[in-house]
């Protein structure tokens, strides 16, 4: 995989150093893959963003958890999750995030989501499936604090969902498609800022709100390896699968358009024809997807890519 202009020696998690000035951002991305099926190397859709001294999580994919335990970063510690829709692969892991932070790692206070229509539906639902789990825990055997276990769900709409502690964060739709609604979100911190893109085929309203970032991280699919995929989809599926995201000359063009000082790949095939086509039309700092990637944001951009110790 071709690396970008800018990095750092590869280091081995958990041992991260945090960001490096209290204007810093820092990004992990904990899950780098795309879609339904399990892949052991790229686990599911999962963006960490640490920024004035708080935690934000960007989806919640199959392995966040793991994920956020290999970075170092106590699962209690995530009480604030944005969605940028509500796709399976993009949500299945936060009854174990929500449950785990609460009754594995003592988390106090409520846990808050934000995400498109239909996220308060969803976060009720999953309190009324674990109803027992929660009741014995909270009321009957551990005593564990209630508050830890209250939800708070926002259905967002586009422009400012988050704003305290110097971090603003904001939603904007994107073009997944039938799959409607979705956002990207942006968040700025202290002079600096990344972007999301979450799942979107070309989107001009992402290149228009993504303007003037540090780091874009952006989707991106691969018609030939999409069609074949392991589980063999009907043609038809991988035609639609295909038109609702972007592939890599597309997403070439998006990085060109918005100049971020790094380009970053999510939610894609860790291959490299993801790179050689990304470079057909855009020629600035890139990184392709890779889980536990972590980028400190800066005066300068440092890349840090994670290396699994050997098994002894």
């Amino acid at each position: 995989m071709i690396k970008a202009l800018l990095f750092a020696a590869s280091i081995a998690l958990p041992a991260l150093s945090p960001a490096q000035s209290s204007d810093s951002i820092k990004v992990v991305l904990l899950g780098s893959g795309a879609g339904p099926p399990v892949n052991l190397q790229q686990y599911g859709a999962s963006t960490l963003i640490e920024a004035g001294g708080e935690r934000f999580l960007f989806d919640c994919g199959r392995g966040a958890t793991f994920r956020l335990v290999e970075a170092g970063v106590p699962i209690g510690s995530i009480s604030r999750l944005f969605l940028t829709h509500l796709h399976s692969d993009h949500v299945v892991q936060i009854p174990d995030l929500f449950l785990t932070g609460w009754a594995g790692a003592r988390r106090t206070v409520p846990f808050e989501v934000w995400g498109p229509d239909g996220t308060r539906s969803m976060m009720d639902h999953i309190q009324q499936a674990f109803a027992f789990d929660i009741h014995i825990r909270r009321d009957v055997d551990e005593k564990l604090a209630g508050r830890g276990i209250e939800v708070v769900a926002h259905d967002i709409k586009e422009g400012i969902v988050f704003d305290e502690h110097g971090v603003k964060i904001t939603a904007f739709l994107v073009d997944h498609g039938v799959v409607k609604p979705a956002v990207g979100y942006r968040l700025d911190y202290g002079g600096h800022s990344v972007a999301l893109s979450g799942d979107t085929r070309v989107s001009e309203n992402l290149i228009r709100f993504a303007q003037g970032v540090d780091v874009l991280i952006h989707e991106g699919i691969d018609p030939e390896f999409t069609r074949n995929r392991p589980d063999h989809p009907r043609p038809e599926a991988i035609d639609a699968i295909i038109a609702h995201h972007t592939t890599a000359e597309q997403a070439g063009e998006v990085f060109t358009r918005v100049k971020p000082r790094l380009a970053v790949y999510s939610h894609a095939p860790n291959i490299e024809s993801m790179i050689s086509k990304t470079r057909k039309t855009y020629s600035g700092p890139l990184e392709g997807p890779e889980d536990l990637l972590t980028i400190v944001i800066g005066e300068k951009i440092e890349v840090r890519h994670y290396s699994r110790s050997p098994a002894k």
